[in-house]
């Protein structure tokens, strides 16, 4: 993937995912997408951020819950982690889903 293709669908990952953490009506959360950079405030502290990181066309994810990912683009997989965690590479939107619904009690749902 060339730099142009990768910040056109970095961004349209952000954009997506911010419109359906909003459209889940998790009023709970503070979401806000500012200069290429995802940030998601949670009710009792602490925040999610996601962003696009060129050099090495990956989107990065800092979580409070389970620390820094990096995510590289798969065609067949979609964003998924540059690390192995338990014999599998976790997938950005499932691990956001995941930790998001743990956080508010209420399931989410984020598709790429």
């Amino acid at each position: 993937m060339d730099e142009p293709d990768f910040e056109r669908q970095a961004a349209k990952v952000l954009d997506r995912l911010m419109a359906q953490i909003e459209d889940q009506a998790m009023d709970e959360l503070d979401v806000d997408l500012e200069g290429g950079i995802l940030t998601i405030g949670l009710p009792g502290g602490g925040q999610y951020l996601i962003n696009k990181h060129a050099p090495n066309r990956e989107i990065w994810l800092s979580s409070p819950k389970s620390g820094a990912w990096h995510f590289r683009h798969d065609p067949e997989a979609g964003w998924v982690s540059t690390r192995v965690v338990d014999d599998a590479r976790p997938q950005l939107h499932r691990l956001l889903s995941d930790e998001l619904a743990a956080v508010t009690g209420t399931p989410v749902e984020l598709v790429e």
